[in-house]
């Protein structure tokens, strides 16, 4: 229409020192949950009978939030160095498909590039995926990466702290993970096409328990991705054979 006006995309803060505030200000949010996630981390290690170190150690070398916890756990139990490794991979495959999306072209090439790969965890993904590319920019996105690195790190310290000036261990807190795992669960568990890969999940954990006994974790592992494997490929079947759309499970509206 004559007059109408097209509504305008805010723009990237101007300069360098406003692009560092800006991904500051974007890593306040995710640094209130990161931070008491590196207590935990921290807590964990010291009643795991793990050096202080090893907490600082894993949030710089490999800053991955929930696998950390597990590492600790792993380390802690001393598992072979392959169930280590293949439950790494299970656990954190979803970040190879994140560089797809994420607005890497507005990070400077070099070292800011290679940092913002490696520190593509699961909230920087969130804050800028879906952010119009004209309002980022290098510093801003680099920023709030450090930012989130430094507020795991630091929870991670302050945790060592906490849990050596603690009398007695906390009982159960070994159990923080699991926990954790368990609510992410019942939360896939509310939509009910969710519902055959948590049955798959106690089916494979069942055999693994019965068939290796005394190391069940990578036996399950491999057995859940084989069974959610079988399942993708026959949902696509019978979705197919009954004209159902793959992707909601519902019929194609008929043509007018």
């Amino acid at each position: 229409m004559p007059g109408a006006t097209t509504p305008q995309t805010p723009a990237a803060p101007s300069g360098r020192a406003a692009q560092i505030r800006a991904g500051l200000s974007d890593s306040f949010g995710v640094g209130l949950g990161i931070f008491p996630l590196g207590i935990a981390l921290g807590v964990l290690v010291i009643q795991a009978g793990l050096p202080w170190w090893l907490a600082p150690a894993l949030s710089i070398g490999i800053f991955a939030g929930s696998v950390e916890l597990l590492l600790v756990t792993m380390l802690a139990a001393a598992m072979p160095l392959v169930t280590i490794a293949v439950t790494v991979l299970a656990v954190n495959f979803r970040h190879v498909f994140y560089p797809l999306s994420f607005p890497l072209g507005r990070v400077s090439p070099g070292l800011p590039r290679a940092y913002s790969v490696y520190a593509m965890i699961d909230e920087a993904y969130a804050t800028y995926v879906l952010m119009p590319p004209e309002r980022l920019s290098s510093a801003r996105i680099v920023t709030m990466q450090l930012a989130s690195q430094a507020y795991w790190v630091g929870g991670g310290l302050v945790g060592v702290v906490f849990a050596q000036l603690l009398p007695h261990p906390i009982e159960g807190f070994e159990f923080a993970l699991c926990a954790l795992f368990i609510v992410m669960s019942l939360d896939a568990a509310r939509s009910k096409r969710e519902l055959p890969s948590i049955l798959l999940a106690g089916v494979a954990v069942a055999a693994a328990l019965i068939a290796f006994p005394a190391q069940p974790l990578l036996p399950a592992l491999v057995l859940y991705a084989a069974l959610l494997t079988l399942r993708f490929f026959w949902s696509r079947r019978r979705e197919a054979g009954s004209g159902t759309d793959p992707g909601t499970g519902t019929e194609p509206e008929a043509a007018a």
